[in-house]
């Protein structure tokens, strides 16, 4: 299965945004300039396991690019060996995913019963769910997207990369708009992925303004519907925690909200093989990992 991080619409967006992207057989790969030097770093995300022949052409390809190294996050559930796992993986290793083949009925019995209670008072009051791709849809939905970052406590993407890559994506009939509406105000945006028969939540943003009215839930239940209605498969939740301790998930955790309010929704957890690194030059990569724990750790001081 092909997901859309690996199409050519996708590839194109990177491209827009000053990135080298690299044609690899039927994939992409892309290449981030490291500022003040002539080195790169690879990036490989949700292709297949690589073989021994992928990988030593992989490290062609990542020496012609002066890369320090090729960071891989196949999109696959089975183990293979001979990398070391990443030093920064970006891909959270875990993902939530509905089966959209069940019957509505299935799904509500199976979620959790406040999930239920929240939908059905969103229903009560009125809230609105709709696709809407117009311009001040997107702008909302920026606008959103600031709050939501703000609160939640986490890095998140620019407006430029927001905007480039609505444009590509949605352009290329891959990315859709969805709101959920009260009284005449967005409560929450959502941008969605439709392809290759799985439909993705990647970006949402959310208001805090009458949270009383569980907007989100209804947001959520809907696009399930919808998802059934074009004949998709499966609706992938774009990342989870993972299995929870014995006390379940840390609330400190910055993703532990989405984790909570997904989980709601009893999807499958689905667990991919991980990140890995293909180092090219050794040195490099160790004093790339050593400046960027030091980065990280400055960041998280300055917060």
């Amino acid at each position: 299965m092909t997901h859309p991080l690996q199409t050519a619409a996708w590839a194109n967006f990177r491209k827009a945004m000053g990135i080298d992207v690299a044609r690899f057989h039927n994939w992409y790969v892309s290449f981030h300039r490291i500022p003040h030097t002539p080195y790169s770093i690879g990036y490989f995300p949700k292709g297949p396991n690589p073989t021994k022949t992928m990988i030593e052409k992989l490290k062609i390809l990542g020496k012609e690019k002066k890369a320090v190294f090729i960071q891989l996050e196949p999109n696959t559930t089975a183990r293979f060996t001979g990398l070391p796992p990443s030093h920064h993986p970006l891909f959270t290793k875990y993902t939530f995913i509905i089966d959209l083949t069940k019957s509505e009925e299935e799904l509500l019995k199976a979620m959790h019963p406040k999930t239920r209670y929240n939908i059905k008072i969103a229903e009560k009051h009125n809230v609105k769910i709709q696709e809407d791709n117009s311009d001040n849809a997107f702008e909302t939905y920026l606008r959103l997207t600031q709050e939501t970052t703000n609160r939640q406590g986490f890095y998140a993407h620019n407006q430029t990369y927001h905007r480039t890559m609505w444009k590509t994506m949605h352009q290329a009939g891959i990315a859709k708009l969805w709101t959920a509406t009260y009284k005449g105000q967005v409560l929450a945006a959502w941008i969605i992925f439709v392809y290759d028969g799985v439909m993705y939540y990647p970006y949402g943003a959310s208001s805090r303004e009458h949270r009383e009215v569980m907007a989100p839930n209804l947001l959520l239940w809907e696009l399930i519907k919808w998802g059934k209605q074009k004949k998709l498969n499966a609706f992938d939740l774009w990342g989870a925690i993972g299995p929870p301790p014995a006390g379940g998930p840390d609330p400190k955790n910055p993703w532990y909200g989405f984790h909570r309010f997904k989980s709601g929704f009893s999807p499958k957890l689905v667990e991919f093989v991980g990140s890995y690194d293909l180092v090219i030059q050794p040195i490099l990569y160790k004093l790339y990992c050593l400046a960027d724990t030091v980065r990280w750790s400055v960041l998280k001081l300055l917060k």
